[in-house]
């Protein structure tokens, strides 16, 4: 079956509208039977379309997954509408910590701890709470401690497409980069948020 641009836009958008979070590529590229090019086309397409016409909702891309959200201008109707209060802000210490670990992810509490030069337990339990990070394995070291990065929620908050969107940071070296770890060669791999 073979439908036309428009009808390829139409579909993607209700089926990410239907899905209501994140959907990964592969899958819109199942429902629209199309190939993964060809859906990153439609899916362009129709990101173009919602913002050019100013509709209240707009297509954003995070990492390999889509999701529908409404338009930012609109936030103040939206929170008025449903009674919603403005989401509390982050503090300089979640700030600190939320940026260490999108920097040096993955990475454990005793790292964040080290960098900042104080017990971070709460902090990296309140930006869990907030889905901004997650665990995401555990070091093979003696008391295997866990390992965070950031969720996809992180990269919707920061209006971020991947993590390479997040400035460099000058002059790091791999020793900053990760304290108190040996040395790894690269593997050509890139964490995932």
């Amino acid at each position: 079956m073979t439908l036309e641009m428009k009808e390829l836009e139409a579909a993607a958008e209700a089926v990410l509208f239907a899905a209501g979070e994140p959907v990964h590529i592969d899958r819109i590229c199942l429902a629209l039977e199309l190939d993964r090019l060809s859906a990153e086309e439609v899916l362009r397409r129709l990101g173009d379309c919602c913002a050019f016409e100013r509709r209240g909702i707009r297509l954003i891309r995070m990492e390999e997954s889509w999701q529908l959200c409404s338009a930012p201008e609109y936030g103040r109707m939206i929170r008025r509408a449903f009674e919603l209060r403005k989401s509390a802000r982050l503090s300089q210490p979640a700030l600190e910590v939320l940026a260490i670990i999108a920097y040096y992810q993955p990475t454990t509490r005793a790292n964040v701890d080290q960098i900042r030069g104080v017990d971070s337990a709460y902090t990296v339990g309140l930006l869990l709470e907030r889905k901004l990070i997650e665990e995401c394995g555990r070091l093979q070291v003696p008391g295997r401690p866990r390992l965070y990065r950031t969720t996809e929620h992180f990269l919707r908050s920061f209006h971020l497409s991947s993590l390479e969107e997040l400035p460099e940071l000058p002059g790091m070296t791999e020793e900053q980069l990760h304290p108190g770890e040996p040395a790894q060669e690269d593997s050509g791999e890139t964490a995932q948020a």
